[in-house]
């Protein structure tokens, strides 16, 4: 039983979607299912049920799920005995947004694996909002996440970047543009309660901006709220109301050309971006290592 099939499988038991998994593997939607009926056969049990709305787990599934966790900790643990030399070996995992993987991530992974070339970093992205629940629950090692009001105890928080969290509005000539044409958004006495807000469904900017429209002493209207900072960027560039997001999923979009700033006359606050991990899981060589190494490498790029 190959271990990559073992770690589809996983991928798949975790997010219950396919599509999902395929994109954190880099595999396509075909390989990943054909990879999960495979195992199926050689098992000889069903699994995984699928229909056209949902995947879940069999309860033969469920106890697979746990062959599989222990399968690949014990390869991994036997691949860093049968090392020949002292050079850390093994696996760690982590969460973050697509984004945030190649703007933050990116060069704490190019820096690590030139001195830790034998770790192997399992990579899961989704809404950023979910990072620090992950970690917590010990699905995965680190997140990048947004630091939170009120950090829990059992976490330790290294902050790597900040970025303003800006109001965005369509570049393009729309009825939601239209409300901003004449006026000037930066006065206290701009309307902000006709506007159709687009925010972040959870989360630490949920938060901000539930605060920022309570200093604002206005009732919001809510156009939308979405998972994940990238669909608000596409959404306001459609038109379809004005969002709140950081600055730096805003230039990282693609769709910088498409929105526009604009200010408030109170401004939303900036948030601290960087990686979260359970104190206790610093005391790991592995885990420390990472860490480590993210510390190093922003602070030579201050």
């Amino acid at each position: 039983m190959e271990m990559r099939a073992l770690q589809v499988f996983l991928s798949v038991a975790d997010t219950l979607n396919f599509s999902r998994s395929s994109e954190v593997l880099h595999m396509s939607v075909s390989a990943v299912s054909r990879t999960v009926q495979r195992l199926e056969d050689e098992v000889g049990q069903t699994l995984l049920e699928r229909n056209k709305r949902s995947v879940s787990l069999t309860r033969e599934g469920m106890s697979f799920r746990e062959y599989a966790r222990q399968a690949i900790a014990d390869w991994h643990q036997v691949k860093r005995q049968l090392a020949r030399d002292h050079a850390l070996a093994g696996e760690i995992s982590l969460f973050c947004s697509v984004t945030a993987s190649y703007r933050v991530l990116s060069p704490v992974l190019e820096a690590f694996r030139v001195t830790h070339p034998a770790v192997e970093i399992m990579l899961h992205t989704g809404d950023q909002a979910d990072g620090i629940s992950r970690v917590l629950e010990g699905r995965d090692d680190f997140a990048v996440s947004s630091l939170p009001e009120q950090l829990p105890d059992r976490l330790s928080f290294l902050p790597l970047r900040k970025s303003p969290v800006k109001l965005c509005i369509p570049r393009a000539d729309c009825a939601v543009r239209a409300q901003f044409t004449g006026s000037n958004p930066s006065f206290a006495e701009f309307d902000w309660s006709a506007v159709p807000f687009i925010i972040p469904e959870r989360g630490v900017t949920n938060d901000m901006v539930n605060q920022w429209f309570l200093a604002q002493g206005f009732r919001p209207q809510i156009y939308a709220q979405v998972a994940g900072h990238e669909a608000i960027v596409a959404m306001v560039s459609l038109g379809l109301g004005v969002g709140i997001a950081p600055e730096l999923v805003v230039a990282a979009s693609g769709m910088v050309d498409r929105v526009e700033f604009v200010d408030a006359a109170v401004p939303l606050p900036e948030i601290s971006i960087g990686l979260g991990c359970l104190t206790q899981r610093l005391s790991n060589p592995l885990v420390k290592s990472l860490w480590d190494v993210a510390e190093q490498t922003y602070r030579a790029a201050v």
